[in-house]
């Protein structure tokens, strides 16, 4: 059974959410035409959930300027994210964030993009949506460790790149790296360098 959701449309949803610290609403399908990266996290006032937050938080312009647009989501109500955005991160809060957390208090997003637990919260999900609402890439895991924003920078920039040259990234590829002709004469070039 194939429960990946990459080269498939991603599920849209409408949802209240916590933008700064006012409520808004946040529908995914608005954001076609720009990349969007899409992260699912267990529970608002955890240990580890607020490293990640913050993490994106820190790194928003990077994304902002590969036209991409980060938005979290957890199975809490926007209430506990609002709580949570108005308590300092000296004291495990959020402080103030320029994107959105989505409130998905009733599951049915956690359900559709496949990371919903029994008990009721998320598993760390993460997918990246391409412009056109096509899931390019996902990753789900388990509760006890943290993503790595830079890792899920660097994914971001290797599906850009491809999508915009028609070549593929190499294992461990970093922008500015060589890439690899997707045909098995054009892909002898990199294999004659590199090995």
């Amino acid at each position: 059974m194939n429960n990946t959701l990459v080269q498939k449309p991603a599920p849209d949803f409408t949802a209240d959410a916590v933008l700064g610290t006012d409520f808004t609403t946040v529908t995914l399908s608005k954001y076609r035409g720009k990349w969007v990266v899409l992260y699912f996290y267990p529970l608002d006032f955890t240990f580890v959930c607020p490293t990640e937050i913050t993490a994106f938080e820190d790194h928003l312009e990077e994304f902002k300027k590969l036209n991409a647009e980060v938005i979290g989501v957890s199975t809490d109500s926007k209430f506990s994210h609002l709580a949570w955005v108005n308590t300092p991160r000296a004291e495990g809060g959020l402080g103030k964030l320029r994107y959105p957390l989505v409130a998905d208090f009733t599951k049915k997003i956690a359900a559709d993009y496949g990371v919903l637990l029994e008990g009721g919260m998320a598993l760390r999900g993460l997918f990246i949506v391409d412009p056109e609402g096509t899931v390019a890439y996902q990753t789900v895991h388990d509760l006890n460790i943290g993503r790595n924003t830079r890792e899920v920078l660097r994914v971001l920039q290797a599906l850009q790149f491809s999508k915009a040259h028609g070549e593929v990234c190499p294992a461990d590829w970093e922008p500015g790296r060589e890439t690899m002709k997707p045909d098995p004469v054009g892909s002898k070039d990199y294999f004659r360098k590199h090995g």
